[in-house]
């Protein structure tokens, strides 16, 4: 792939460098950007989840946030998604929808009706870049399970913010890890007490008791085949590390009482807000041939770089370069010129699968604004 890096500059002052910009005082003025919130301002009344790994839980439903540093207690995430809003606008667009979710969109719609209790999987790294804009609309008031996987990629500050996020709007939330199998027996147990006045009905009506039905559904690749192997304590569901590998809808039994449907990654025909497309790039959860890897590894540099936790020192050290400001652009093409024979797009591959592996860190992309 030919790609040419030298900075990202702004749309509107080409001949400012990107990380030489000054936000505007009002982040409210950018209106495209605060779509992957909205979907979250009013959530199911019947969501109901439960958990966390090293949270400490006290009687009046907040969290103890552990040794916090300062920088990181002053950091503004509102005044990063502003960075992130102009730094994605000159981009070229992320889009992808492969054909098979069309087809899986319109037969889960119909399996929908047959399930007792949906169980929604995001990705911790990113929850609301991962929250598909019409879930809300197509489950109504059905009985939803809500599953933060990959909870191992995040820090306990991180897991601490969103679980205190979803405490005050009613929402308790599985943080789990669908490779090690963190939280997916607790999942289980969840799903069948929420759906345990199904039989209650069925015997009131002389019917003979079945198996509560619980489908799975999320975007691609966060987790929902790995979530299932691991409830099952064996490979029923083909998973993989990459978006699209589970193509067609597969309901596998769970002992007696409890029946999943395994279902592809779902994302909307087109993705308006380009601030969760490219977060869904740099966690892996869209196909790799929707985006520019080299754009997309720039803007992951310049987030890292302003997080406290992980800053520009860090990427620094990993790579054993020498990089002035925040300019991703540029710390991609030096990473290129050291390591890779001035090849940026391998250059660029490596520093988002480092990310994915937590070389720098864990870490969350998203914070709940206040």
């Amino acid at each position: 792939m030919a790609v040419q890096l030298s900075c990202l500059w702004l749309q509107s002052s080409p001949s400012i460098p990107l990380s030489c910009w000054t936000k505007q005082s009002q982040f409210g003025q950018f209106g495209a950007h605060s779509t992957s919130t909205a979907s979250l301002s009013a959530p199911s009344p019947s969501i109901q989840i439960v958990g966390g790994r090293n949270s400490r839980w006290y009687g009046n439903g907040n969290l103890e946030l552990e040794s916090v540093s300062e920088s990181e207690k002053d950091f503004d995430w509102v005044d990063l998604e502003a960075d992130l809003y102009h730094w994605t606008k000159g981009l070229r667009p992320v889009q992808w929808y492969p054909g098979h979710i069309a087809k899986t969109e319109k037969e889960l719609k119909e399996q929908l009706k047959l399930m007792d209790v949906v169980i929604e999987v995001r990705d911790a790294r990113i929850p609301l870049s991962t929250s598909h804009p019409q879930m809300d609309l197509w489950l109504g008031n059905r009985k939803r399970i809500l599953v933060l996987n990959r909870e191992d990629m995040i820090s306990t500050a991180d897991r601490n913010a969103w679980a205190n996020y979803f405490s005050k709007q009613g929402v308790k939330v599985v943080f789990s890890n669908g490779q090690l199998g963190m939280g997916t027996m607790k999942l289980g147990r969840l799903a069948k007490t929420l759906a345990s006045d199904v039989n209650v009905k069925r015997r009131a009506k002389g019917l003979l008791p079945r198996p509560v039905r619980a489908g799975i559904v999320g975007y691609p690749n966060v987790g929902k085949s790995s979530l299932i192997n691991r409830l099952l304590k064996r490979r029923m569901c083909p998973a993989a590390p990459r978006p699209g590998v589970t193509r067609e809808l597969k309901w596998v039994k769970f002992g007696k009482d409890l029946e999943l449907l395994d279902s592809p990654g779902i994302i909307p025909m087109r993705i308006s807000d380009q601030m969760s497309a490219i977060k869904l790039a740099i966690c892996d959860d869209i196909g790799e041939r929707s985006y520019d890897v080299a754009d997309v590894a720039a803007v992951l540099v310049q987030m890292l770089s302003k997080i406290p936790t992980i800053g520009m020192s860090v990427l620094q050290k990993r790579y054993k370069i020498d990089a002035n400001g925040h300019c991703g652009s540029i710390f991609v093409e030096k990473v290129a010129l050291n390591l890779f024979n001035g090849d940026t797009h391998q250059a660029a591959f490596r520093i988002l699968s480092d990310f994915r592996k937590g070389k720098f860190g864990w870490v969350a992309l998203e914070r709940p604004h206040p």
